[in-house]
């Protein structure tokens, strides 16, 4: 590294609000890493987390992206020759742009010498785009990363059918093809909301855990009212205003939509009907959103302990991850629950993130499910997702993750705890839980 260079890093941890460091244990990575290399989070953005259909509703997803690379050249000024890789997630992707990552670095008018790869591992695609360029910077391969995801639920790509796809690429002749067209061929493929493996849905999957109706609307009243106080008062600082083309420039999330429990009750159930329990109201909407953090070698007032992913069997339900992975990256860690000041789960439903609570707390679940003598532990419900969640907030799929750490991060500097937890559930039976350290001034 130049001398030129080292002085620019310095300058940009200066001028960063708050900074991460993952300190990284060479666990899984060969002996000649360099094992006491710190990775600093100088600073994270996300666009406003919008409902489908909305604002960006024309847009394609590398917009997004491309708005939180260039939001982050803003915030600490930036200069991209000195980024080294960029990683993006991401889950439905667009056929044009399905290397994302590249396509926003060359929207945001990064040097094409500037690699950039995209990765999907359903909804903590963004955490791992984070994690994969932590395994970059401690393995000495860069310096300077930026790692976020995106996902525009307004745009996801619907196939033609497989028959006329056939038919369409038949090398003979056009006569022949229409000769043997059908009608049914017209019907076009939706994207599937399935499990691959075993056609289970997260809804149907929330649905099946033993969270009643009532406990799930009773959940779903404090998320929004806790997202709109930290909107009104300034709290969702990593937020950048995004001009949409020929429209006005958005600048706050507009699915914040504070309801009451007789609003709630009348609405249906949305995956097993007529019975269900999940319904619009206790669930998290679709979303159009992007997120995207700087992270580079070095260190600052705030530590990225560790991180720990986990998958276990589709059969079991699908959104419990949280409750698998958080004991372990705790034990890797050296704490406990009673260590952590500022939790921040990803809940798509409220029956999920409760299912989690009443798993954490059952020493019964502990030792016949996860292998342990006694529960994980509960913290107070003070210490949990304090500017509201998913729900509320909005769940574009790549994009969380971001979201998640910022959210923890920010919370730490502000409220001046110094443990944060950050974890979610994917898609594939699988979950990331990783720990935020704000260490003394």
């Amino acid at each position: 590294m130049t001398t030129i260079l080292t002085y620019t890093f310095k300058n940009l941890l200066t001028a960063s609000k708050w900074a991460l460091r993952f300190s990284i244990r060479p666990l899984s990575y060969s002996s000649q890493l360099r094992a006491a290399q710190n990775v600093v989070v100088v600073d994270g953005v996300r666009t406003p987390f919008l409902l489908s259909g909305t604002s960006y509703k024309d847009l394609i997803p590398h917009d997004l992206a491309r708005a939180t690379l260039t939001g982050l050249l803003r915030q600490p000024s930036v200069p991209q020759e000195v980024v080294d890789y960029i990683i993006f997630g991401t889950v439905i992707q667009e056929v044009k742009t399905s290397n994302v990552a590249t396509e926003a670095a060359l929207g945001a008018a990064f040097s094409d010498n500037t690699p950039a790869h995209t990765v999907t591992m359903a909804c903590i695609s963004a955490n791992q785009a984070m994690t994969t360029g932590v395994g970059l910077i401690a393995s000495g391969q860069c310096d300077v990363i930026m790692a976020g995801g995106v996902e525009l639920m307004s745009h996801v790509p619907i196939r033609q059918s497989r028959k006329k796809r056939k038919l369409m690429l038949d090398p003979r002749p056009n006569l022949w093809a229409i000769s043997k067209f059908h009608l049914n061929f017209l019907a076009p493929e939706l994207p599937p909301v399935s499990e691959f493996s075993t056609s289970e849905t997260t809804g149907r999957s929330a649905d099946q855990l033993a969270v009643s109706r009532l406990e799930q609307d009773e959940y779903a009243l404090r998320s929004p009212s806790l997202a709109k106080k930290a909107q009104d008062e300034g709290l969702l600082s990593d937020v950048v205003p995004f001009k949409v083309p020929g429209k006005d420039t958005v600048t706050k999330h507009n699915g914040i939509q504070p309801s009451s429990l007789e609003q709630m009750a009348k609405r249906k159930p949305a995956f097993i009907k007529p019975y269900g329990t999940v319904t619009a109201a206790n669930s998290s909407f679709l979303t159009d959103g992007a997120s995207a953090m700087l992270i580079m070698a070095g260190e600052k007032a705030l530590a990225m302990r560790d991180f720990m992913y986990v998958s276990h069997n589709l059969k079991d339900p699908l959104l419990l991850r949280p409750t698998y992975a958080t004991p372990k990256v705790l034990e890797k860690a050296g704490l406990t629950m009673s260590d952590i000041d500022a939790l921040e789960f990803h809940k798509a439903f409220s029956g999920n993130i409760l299912a989690n609570f009443k798993a954490m707390d059952s020493d019964w679940f502990a030792q016949n499910y996860m292998g342990r003598k006694t529960k994980v532990r509960l913290l107070p419900l003070e210490k949990f997702n304090n500017w509201g969640g998913s729900m509320s907030l909005g769940h574009p799929f790549g994009a969380t993750g971001c979201r998640l750490v910022v959210a923890a991060t920010n919370r730490l500097r502000k409220e001046g705890g110094q443990y944060g937890l950050a974890a979610a559930c994917a898609a594939g039976g699988q979950g990331h839980a990783m720990i935020v350290e704000a260490y003394p001034k």
